[in-house]
């Protein structure tokens, strides 16, 4: 048997990567299925797998699914299962976000940062588009940074058309495995294309009727860059459903909420209701964003 790397999963086939490079296509053996995962995709990309050709075919079976350091995973739309794994093993995440065309959600980018702090994962986030933001919006756009940068992450604009604070990134990404992902249309491959021309990844358009984007990524897949590391690029997500989050532990997933929990009256306290809340008290005296307390209690209620 083999070690590789998933570096493409397609659902029912992935493509493997060895040290030396070579790329093998490989289908899961049956039985791994059945371990009682309750997810959509028992494998996602960023795994390590062992594999072994199959008799007298070119494609291979994946016998073992070797342990994960850390995963990103949300909530599937699937009914029928309970989460889908974005990637596995990354050394980070780049929230890709928009003000303008489509504008992204606090509560998106809430979900998003709380399923990565549960799993241990840093995260930078840019706002793209910034070449075509408008003066309000470029006054939203900094006010959101200066509250992400307060709270401990990384945020800056960037435009993937001008070019502006990609050099930045690529400095960031550097030599890491990264996870880019964000809303359908927030202009994920424009930005790939601009940090390595290399890659050519397709670009879509989005929809002058919802400003949507149109899904231009099918399938989760990495990409080596020319100046060193690798990117996951995602599919656009609808929707980021939190997936096996604790009531009870959720203030946690808030790094601002943490610093202060040890000062509530209730070592219980939900910081919803309780008296004497020092996260309460923290909201009222501007310490906390009243958006992200907002997007707490809506995480709360769901």
């Amino acid at each position: 048997m083999q070690e590789g790397i998933v570096i493409k999963s397609t659902g029912s086939w992935y493509e493997v990567r060895i040290s030396s490079g070579e790329i093998f296509m490989c289908r899961l053996r049956g039985k791994i299925r059945l371990d009682g995962l309750r997810t959509t995709n028992p494998i996602a990309v960023g795994d390590k797998v062992m594999f072994e050709k199959e008799y007298n075919k070119d494609t291979c079976v994946i016998n073992k699914i070797l342990p994960r350091f850390n995963l990103i995973v949300r909530k599937s739309v699937n009914l029928s299962k309970e989460s889908h794994i974005i990637a596995a093993n990354i050394d980070q995440a780049i929230l890709v976000a928009t003000i303008a065309q489509p504008r992204t959600s606090t509560g998106f980018m809430d979900r998003f940062l709380v399923t990565a702090e549960a799993y241990h994962i840093p995260v930078t986030i840019v706002f793209n588009k910034y070449d075509i933001y408008d003066d309000e919006q470029k006054i939203i756009a900094n006010d959101l940074i200066s509250t992400f940068e307060d709270i401990g992450y990384q945020s800056f604009v960037i435009s993937a058309k001008s070019g502006l604070n990609c050099d930045r990134l690529a400095d960031i990404m550097k030599d890491k495995l990264n996870l880019f992902s964000g809303h359908s249309g927030v202009g994920k491959s424009a930005l790939v294309n601009r940090l390595d021309p290399n890659l050519n990844v397709r670009v879509g358009e989005i929809s002058e009727v919802h400003e949507k984007g149109k899904h231009t990524t099918t399938f989760s897949q990495m990409f080596p860059l020319s100046f060193g590391g690798y990117i996951i690029d995602t599919p656009g997500i609808k929707e980021f459903g939190l997936y096996d989050m604790e009531k009870e532990t959720l203030a946690h997933r808030f790094p601002e909420m943490r610093r202060l929990m040890d000062e509530c009256k209730f070592s219980n306290c939900t910081h919803l209701h309780e008296p004497h809340c020092a996260i309460k008290k923290a909201v009222e005296e501007n310490v906390i964003a009243d958006w992200r307390y907002s997007d707490y209690c809506n995480m709360m209620e769901d």
